[in-house]
Formats: structure tokens, C-alpha cells, sequence
């Protein structure tokens, strides 16, 4: 037996997931607008480093350097030895 529901019913339930849907949509904007704001500071951050003689570009890569597992920094860079020695680097 099937339950049939009146109009009222999926108006309401529409209403209900329409509220839902714009307060996910809302968070969402929220979010993306602190992510702007951070990368703006992160950008100020290099500027002011850049500006005080320090590399941006090694500064990058020790950010992702600790961003990783020791383990796998080791054993990457104990390839790299490996392949700089087979080429007499």
C-alpha cells in the first residue's frame, strides 16, 4: 500500500530541504571567503619574508617537506643520492 502525500505535505518537505540546501550554500560561501582571506595573508606572509632576504621558493618547499611523513622524505632522498652519484653529480 502506497501513502500518497497532499500538496501541503510536499510543499513543506520542499521548504524544509530548500532551507537546508541554502544554509549548506551559505557555509559554503562563508568558507570560500576565509579561504580567500588566508591565502591573502599566506601571500603577505611570503612578501614579507621575500622582502626581509629570505627565498620564497625553498620556503615553499620546506612548508611541503613538513607537511610529509620522515620516512618518506628519507627514502626520497636517499634515491636522489642514489641517482646523482649514477650520474657523477
Amino acid at each position: 500500500m502506497t501513502v500518497e502525500m497532499t500538496d501541503s505535505e510536499k510543499s513543506e518537505n520542499y521548504r524544509v530541504t530548500a532551507g537546508e540546501l541554502r544554509q549548506f550554500i551559505e557555509r559554503f560561501e562563508r568558507l570560500d571567503e576565509e579561504k580567500k582571506t588566508i591565502a591573502e595573508q599566506q601571500k603577505e606572509v611570503k612578501a614579507e619574508a621575500k622582502a626581509r632576504g629570505y627565498d620564497t621558493k625553498v620556503m615553499r618547499k620546506i612548508i611541503a617537506l613538513r607537511k610529509r611523513d620522515q620516512d618518506d622524505i628519507s627514502e626520497e632522498e636517499a634515491v636522489l643520492e642514489m641517482y646523482k652519484e649514477a650520474l657523477g653529480m
